[in-house]
């Protein structure tokens, strides 16, 4: 699990305990019990997970604590607390609805075999009112197959992401894909959610035909890369796809230009300038990618200018249009932006993780050979997105000697990919 983001709250972990067992009403102004419960992610102790059972424990009806009983549960979850099965179990029956999810939720990312407990969560199917696309991924993540029938009847549901997860569940069980063409369609939904939910759902379904099509998905290519990356994970050790078979799609993901996506939306006439640079902004980064792709395509001449005027006034805050900004400078070429391109590569702020790696695509964009020695540098980083596409630049940039670095790496992608190019470079040579 990534933690980078959790630990953004200035408390202890004895701290947070005690707020949240601090009774609701007597919580002071500046104070939050939800915080508390969100800041204990950070300690998996056994201290820290009783103290989130007694807040699912504590019944208070008032909508502060109800909202704490729901963190906590989800803090349970991502803890993978196993001693809160049977306190989450409880809440199951909650007249919340939200309760309810994270519930099912939490038992998934927990996991279990209890019959029981699985039969409960079945039984939700059948409740009007409750988030049924959870319930199906849960049941179907722990493979409750005594559920199938009952998952079955929601293939055609009003509901497209219901439905896409009733079909991804049916065809995990069954091994049927005759409807999967239905969840590869969902990768063009006009919703974002809609978009990312469906990759999702072609992952838990092991579908390794949609991994072009994911490809060009218009969302962030953090979602895009984790599907092709854990679809390979399952199909590369069974032999049923290979490296060779993911390294283009994967590679076009990481190089992420907006003419290699299959866009949803459009413009009725192209807009100016500025309308575009704020596009940059979209949090439906499928929006983002329309106004990057029609910047390089009616203004790559003046459109640095507008890039750099709108990084130095907020893009270099807002870690989603510092990404596209970084991007685009690199496929405009602009040679004055080397610096401030050198400066996103070692930003280490969390939220720019994706910057970094935008970064050293655009240094091979570039051309410039003096990004070569800090493109190895970054191949002692943790990151492998960011390893990759150091690679990938390094490449472009005509270096081939970081393959010896790369080839013994301890991330298996890294390293297939130097394997791969180093065998290519021997079969060009022996041309």
């Amino acid at each position: 699990m990534d933690k980078r983001f959790f630990n953004f709250f200035n408390l202890t972990e004895d701290q947070a305990i005690a707020l949240l067992d601090t009774p609701q009403d007597q919580i002071k102004e500046n104070d939050s019990r939800y915080i508390a419960a969100s800041h204990l992610i950070n300690f998996p102790t056994e201290k820290a997970i009783n103290a989130l059972i007694r807040a699912v424990e504590n019944n208070d009806p008032t909508l502060d604590n109800r909202i704490v009983r729901r963190k906590s549960i989800e803090t349970l979850g991502r803890l993978e607390a196993t001693q809160a099965l049977e306190v989450i179990h409880t809440c199951l029956n909650d007249d919340d609805c939200y309760t309810v999810e994270n519930a099912v939720w939490a038992v998934g990312e927990i996991g279990t075999t209890d019959v029981s407990l699985l039969e409960d969560i079945a039984q939700l199917l059948e409740k009007p009112g409750q988030t049924h696309r959870v319930i199906i991924h849960t049941l179907t993540k722990l493979n409750y197959e005594p559920a199938l029938e009952r998952i079955r009847r929601f293939v055609d549901n009003f509901d497209p992401l219901i439905a896409s997860a009733a079909i991804t569940s049916v065809c995990r069980f069954t091994k049927d894909y005759s409807q999967m063409a239905k969840v590869v369609a969902m990768l063009q939904h006009p919703t974002v959610l809609a978009r990312r939910l469906s990759i999702q759902d072609l992952i838990d379904s092991h579908y390794y035909h949609a991994i072009p099509n994911i490809a060009r998905c218009p969302v962030s290519l953090v979602f895009r890369l984790r599907g092709i990356r854990m679809l390979a994970e399952v199909g590369i050790p069974r032999e049923e796809i290979t490296f060779a078979m993911i390294q283009p799609h994967l590679e076009k993901t990481l190089r992420d230009h907006p003419h290699d996506l299959d866009l949803v939306h459009t413009y009725e006439a192209t807009p100016d300038l500025k309308v575009l640079v704020r596009g940059l902004y979209e949090t439906d980064f499928g929006k983002c990618y329309l106004a990057s792709k029609t910047i390089l395509d009616s203004y790559s001449d003046i459109a640095p200018s507008a890039l750099l005027e709108t990084y130095s006034e907020e893009a270099k805050g807002d870690y989603g249009a510092h990404f596209h900004v970084i991007k685009l400078l690199g496929w405009l070429k602009y040679a004055p932006a080397y610096d401030l391109i050198l400066e996103a590569l070692h930003n280490r702020q969390p939220q720019f993780q994706k910057s970094r790696a935008a970064a050293a695509i655009a240094l091979g964009e570039l051309g410039d050979t003096k990004g070569i020695a800090v493109l190895k540098d970054c191949l002692c980083e943790k990151d492998w997105v960011l390893k990759y596409a150091a690679l990938m630049a390094l490449e472009k940039l005509g270096s081939r000697d970081a393959y010896e670095i790369a080839v013994n790496d301890s991330d298996w992608l890294i390293k297939a990919k130097a394997l791969n190019s180093q065998a290519s470079n021997i079969a060009q040579n022996c041309k």
